[in-house]
């Protein structure tokens, strides 16, 4: 197994769920959950002949690629382009790893940045738009599937990938995504948001586009999952009530899937089972 998964009974108790688990990404050996499915696209376009990569990342994603890169030794060139305004620890952690064949360059526009580099032949990692990104992810679904009796999986979601990965392998287990204040085009399918818009502190949720919508949302309404809303009040209140009842500090990032929890628990949904939240890292 990649990641631990972690039985929480008092946070289950608190929370109202017959049982909780939490999958720890944020100890898989890249970092975050992104580790799973970054490092089978590099390998899958190594194998093509790729040697030149570029990718667009808040840090998790980066933090995989230039790890794996280096890992490979293998004359490989990778471009992380990330925004102005990305957090400086983020952006001190990404530059640590810098080399002759790796660079950080700080970008007004990221992302166009990318489909720049993508038109001059660099090899584009971007998980939205490449179904490769999807492969990596099934380590992680078989892992899950080991969790006793588990009848639900809460994950905070930016482009969908994850999701749609794990929707696509379990046929009896909910699927629920949870998005936040300033970025839920996913999660608008199921419901209108109709909160504050306010800056989300879970900033690694950032996919405006969600290029997987239309995939993504089929497979959730299958599994009986859904698609909730979390704001900053109830990022905080879910990591304090995790900090009680567990002693772990999670990031507002994974501090989304308890929020998701939180929610379905008020809406009276069928949690008929254990229910597993994905600690995703920074």
């Amino acid at each position: 197994m990649i990641s631990p998964q972690t039985s929480e009974p008092k946070l289950a108790q608190t929370l109202g769920v017959p049982a909780l688990y939490f999958k720890r990404e944020d100890l898989h050996p890249y970092g975050s959950h992104k580790g799973r499915s970054i490092p089978i696209m590099i390998d899958y376009y190594v194998g093509q002949g790729s040697k030149d990569f570029a990718i667009s990342s808040s840090g998790n994603a980066a933090l995989a690629a230039a790890l794996h890169v280096k890992k490979l030794n293998a004359g490989l060139k990778l471009d992380i382009f990330v925004g102005i305004h990305l957090a400086p620890h983020k952006l001190a952690k990404l530059k640590g790893l810098e080399n002759e064949h790796i660079r950080v360059l700080a970008k007004e526009r990221p992302l166009q940045a990318l489909m720049q580099a993508r038109e001059e032949g660099v090899r584009s990692l971007r998980q939205s738009t490449d179904d490769i990104a999807l492969i990596g992810y099934k380590t992680l679904a078989e892992e899950l599937s080991r969790i006793p009796k588990l009848a639900a999986i809460f994950i905070g979601t930016s482009s969908g990938t994850t999701a749609q990965a794990l929707a696509q392998y379990f046929s009896s287990t909910q699927i629920h995504i949870v998005q936040t204040s300033s970025c839920h085009p996913l999660s608008d399918a199921f419901e209108t948001y109709d909160g504050e818009d306010e800056q989300s502190v879970a900033n690694a949720i950032v996919d405006k586009t969600a290029h997987r919508k239309d995939a993504l949302i089929p497979l959730i309404k299958k599994t009986s999952g859904y698609g909730w809303f979390a704001t900053n009040d109830q990022i905080h209140a879910a990591q304090r009530l995790t900090k009680t009842h567990t002693d772990l500090e999670i990031s507002a990032n994974s501090a989304l899937s308890v929020v998701g929890v939180m929610e379905a628990v008020y809406r009276s949904w069928p949690l008929n089972g254990a229910v597993a939240c994905l600690i995703c890292g920074e």
